[in-house]
């Protein structure tokens, strides 16, 4: 237990034995070795469920397809109910990390750190089912499609908050040292807004252009304005970013392509800088059509509002991560990141927090969603214990009697 533990006397007293942690070590290999994608989650959802009953803990199956959820507790529908959440599914991506637990399903990988989230919830799910809690009930949530970015969208249509009233979830995060745990009230993860353009025109030869209209020109020409959105009609103190992820036209060197379609995002930290940039993005496609003399649209598709912890869910996620890893290694993660999560979905009708989980290998590996992407297994234990207490303070809720320490920032 760390030295947070003396604070109030009021800590659950959780521990991450050897054989624990060599079973939530294990489950995270299993799942990295089968990886599954958006939807597609079905093995994965039974292999959770096949831990669960290993706990005796009966599990229900279907929501949003392959979603998995459990009740640790006692007490009727309108007893007190924490959530808690993992994400299950993984990224179209060839592995090259040379782990002994790589993938086995080419062109699939977990590059973001999803297995581990669901071994340390299955890892909290052992120590709330071996405690006394203090009364009501913890639903645990394996969530599909997080990558796709409407998992949770689609779960929460569905019912999986009945009788919910506050959530909670954790992302490890190799900028951060193994060990740390961020913890912030307010805006952390950005607005994502993912569009398509489609640009027509004239298809004809190479060797003579004058007869038709290049879209692949007039594309080109877009990727490099739009840029500008942000450079100049963007307060520069507000964090935005527009990416072009995805280029395609033509097919063959002699001909001069009739479509080009490109993909991308708008990541926004401020809703009026938002919704001015999606704005912006509109009429710089409609001034192409001008230019180049031919026909562009723009489809957004359903985007994602921003992760906004509540003071008082991030009170209690603090209060938990003093109980799960040293005090002065609970922190702030500085500025609100630009990625997206479908977390902020649960939070639009419930209180909820989403704290990160330092991971960071001393000798380097790939970024998230990239092909050589791994993080240090030392901080799965350290969300096990997180996962367990902030659900076992939660259902206490007794006002601590101290004063929140400072933070140390790593923007």
């Amino acid at each position: 237990m760390s030295s947070s533990s003396i604070i109030a006397g009021i800590v659950p007293g959780f521990s991450v034995d050897p054989a624990l942690e060599s079973w939530i070590s294990d489950i995270r290999h299993h799942l990295h070795q089968y990886p599954e994608l958006s939807y597609d989650e079905h093995k994965t959802a039974a292999y959770v469920s096949e831990k669960l009953s290993e706990l005796e803990i009966s599990s229900t199956g279907g929501f949003g397809g392959t979603g998995v959820t459990a009740i640790i507790g006692a007490g009727n529908e309108d007893a007190p109910c924490v959530a808690l959440r993992a994400d299950m599914d993984a990224l179209p991506i060839l592995e090259k990390t040379q782990l002994s637990f790589a993938s086995k399903h080419d062109g699939v990988m977990h590059a973001c750190g999803h297995d581990g989230h669901v071994a340390m919830l299955l890892g909290s799910a052992a120590l709330l089912k071996q405690s006394a809690l203090p009364g009501g009930r913890v639903k645990l949530i394996f969530q599909p499609a997080e990558e796709r970015g409407n998992g949770a969208a689609r779960l929460v249509r569905e019912g999986v908050l009945d009788g919910v009233q506050a959530i909670f979830s954790g992302h490890i995060d190799t900028h951060f040292k193994t060990g740390e745990i961020t913890v912030d009230e307010g805006l952390i993860c950005a607005f994502a807004d993912p569009f398509q353009i489609t640009i027509r025109g004239r298809g004809g030869h190479a060797a003579r252009p004058h007869e038709g209209t290049d879209v692949v020109v007039a594309a080109s020409s877009l990727v490099m304005i739009i840029q500008t959105l942000v450079s100049r009609e963007v307060d520069p103190n507000k964090s935005q970013v527009i990416t072009i992820g995805c280029f395609q036209a033509g097919s063959v060197h002699n001909v001069i392509a009739s479509e080009a379609v490109l993909k991308g995002t708008v990541r926004s930290t401020d809703e009026i800088t938002r919704k001015k940039t999606i704005c912006g993005l509109k009429r710089i496609v409609q001034s192409i059509e001008t230019m180049y003399d031919v026909h562009a649209e723009i489809v957004f598709e359903q985007g994602l509002p921003a992760v906004v912890n509540s003071a008082s869910a991030a009170e209690i996620a603090r209060i938990a991560a003093w109980d799960s890893t040293d005090i002065d290694k609970v922190i702030s993660q500085g500025y609100p990141s630009l990625g997206g999560e479908d977390f902020s979905f649960y939070q639009q009708h419930v209180d909820g927090c989403m704290v990160r989980f330092g991971a960071m290998i001393p000798d380097g590996a790939g970024p998230a969603h990239s092909e050589s992407f791994d993080f240090d297994e030392n901080s799965l234990k350290i969300g096990a214990l997180w996962f367990a207490s902030v659900a076992w303070h939660w259902l206490n809720r007794i006002p601590p009697p101290y004063v929140s320490p400072d933070y140390t920032s790593n923007s």
